[in-house]
């Protein structure tokens, strides 16, 4: 049977203000990775290419983004201090 320790006040804001924080963090990467990708050639290519064609090239954006919003959340993205 393992003992569990309760977690003191401090430490539950703590734990809730860090996730508060990794989420707004994966969330501005995912809008800067959407801008990112709207300011691309292919995408702007794509603006002035009948729907048909554009299709292709909207699903590649699409994929980069949603590629760099999974890294930014995995925490890959950054460096992890020293210990």
């Amino acid at each position: 049977m393992t003992f569990r320790r309760r977690k003191s006040r401090t430490a539950k804001v703590a734990d809730v203000l860090g996730t508060y924080l990794k989420f707004k963090a994966a969330s501005k990467a995912a809008k800067g990775a959407r801008k990112a990708a709207k300011g691309t050639a292919a995408y702007q290519v794509a603006k002035r290419t009948p729907v048909v064609k554009r299709i292709p090239l909207v699903a590649v954006a699409g994929a980069a983004a949603f590629l760099a919003a999974k890294l930014a959340r995995s925490g890959r993205g950054e460096s992890a201090p020293a210990t």
